[in-house]
């Protein structure tokens, strides 16, 4: 199968660059032709340039009336690419880069099959959404709370499918023995003279909830709020953050990483992990990361994130932005901190069982095929040549 998958953003990328390079990747390997068009100034196009079996377009996706006239000629250049490769699936992952694969794509000889991932809980209305819909033939919600939000948008008309996102389990693993030094550096550095680190690696986005988090320490008595530190991975604070930080009292007890190229270090050093999100969020590569590498993690019940969690399990689920709620989960913690390694252990098990990327990858390929019927006696012969070779 021939796919074309594309994103419009630049610099960082943030989820879609995580989802994408391991979609590309996944198919690259199950030997489908993969492309992969994206900005060239993306870590998407960078990191997806290097990747074996992938071949990548620079392809900007301009936006908004200032950009007019680079948006058509973006929109020829995509035009020439699609009619140039003749694709069986192009694969859309925002709102942006879906515009403009439809209107290149209007009119060509042969149209490719138009498959839409919604990676967030924005809106789907009106009449731009009403005008896409009526030219995807896919949709994939990464969680269930995505597809029930979209059943009541103009998307209810296309094939809607819930595939979660899928993490490397292997690269996301419990910390092995031989780097103890290099967590332990860093969790004495935080921790000083606390008894349970809580952190994250979703970020410092204000709708991440962390803040939310601190203002329930906040209000804890002074002997238990000693008893907590924070680590928390992303771009460092606004100075407008560090004030509200000051003002509850906390600034030696929350540690800011900044931006890092691998997280799980930090991880690996605290003892339960957490996203708090109210807004955007769908299902959170970084709740699966931490639950892979055998972290509990306390998760608001906004989107899709109560879909990662069995309460008291592998994890805690809160009402959103519920200070009182979230106070009342950190001293679960701190006064069950004996049982966090076992509910580790759950969130691991449940990680292989559940997140892994064999298991997204497969279920993409399921939508692919759904829309592609006659090649799924290929794709059928290919797996079982796969899983014989894998046997010998």
């Amino acid at each position: 199968m021939k796919v074309l998958l594309t994103n419009f953003h630049e610099g960082d990328g943030g989820g879609h660059t995580t989802y994408l390079l391991a979609l590309a990747r996944g198919l690259a390997a199950a030997a489908h032709e993969v492309h992969l068009a994206a900005p060239p100034t993306s870590r998407l196009y960078r990191e997806a340039s290097a990747l074996a079996g992938v071949r990548t377009l620079a392809q900007p996706f301009p936006n908004g009336l200032s950009q007019l006239a680079a948006a058509a000629r973006a929109r020829r250049q995509l035009r020439e690419y699609l009619r140039r490769h003749d694709f069986d699936i192009v694969h859309v992952n925002g709102s942006t880069d879906h515009r403009m694969v439809l209107s290149a794509s209007a009119r060509l000889p042969h149209l490719p099959k138009i498959v839409f991932t919604k990676h967030n809980s924005k809106a789907a209305q009106g009449l731009t959404h009403r005008w896409r819909a009526r030219r995807t033939d896919a949709v994939i919600a990464v969680s269930e709370s995505t597809r029930r939000m979209l059943e009541a948008t103009p998307y209810a008309r296309c094939r809607l499918r819930t595939v979660r996102n899928g993490v490397d389990v292997a690269r996301f693993a419990p910390w092995p023995s031989a780097r103890d030094d290099e967590r332990d550096a860093l969790r004495r550095r935080c921790i000083g003279d606390a008894r349970l680190l809580l952190g994250s690696n979703a970020g410092t986005a204000e709708h991440k909830g962390w803040m939310d988090l601190l203002d329930a320490l906040a209000a804890l008595p002074q002997e238990r709020r000693a008893q907590v530190a924070v680590l928390l991975c992303g771009r460092p604070p606004s100075p407008e953050q560090r004030q509200r930080i000051e003002a509850l009292g906390l600034q030696d007890r929350v540690h800011f990483t900044g931006l890092l190229d691998d997280v799980r270090p930090a991880i690996a050093a605290i003892d339960a992990g957490f996203v708090l999100s109210h807004a955007v969020e769908t299902i959170s590569f970084a709740c699966r990361e931490m639950m892979a590498m055998g972290k509990p993690v306390l998760v608001s019940d906004y989107a899709g994130l109560p879909e990662n969690i069995d309460e008291g399990v592998d994890g805690f689920v809160v009402p959103v932005r519920d200070r009182d709620a979230i106070a009342a989960a950190v001293l679960r913690m701190l006064d069950a901190h004996d049982r966090l390694p076992a509910m580790g252990a759950a969130a691991r098990r449940k990680a292989e069982r559940e997140f892994g990327l064999s298991t997204f990858i497969a279920a993409t390929e399921a939508v692919y095929t759904e829309l592609m019927p006659t090649l799924a006696p290929v794709l059928h012969g290919r797996a079982n040549e796969t899983l014989t070779t894998r046997a010998h």
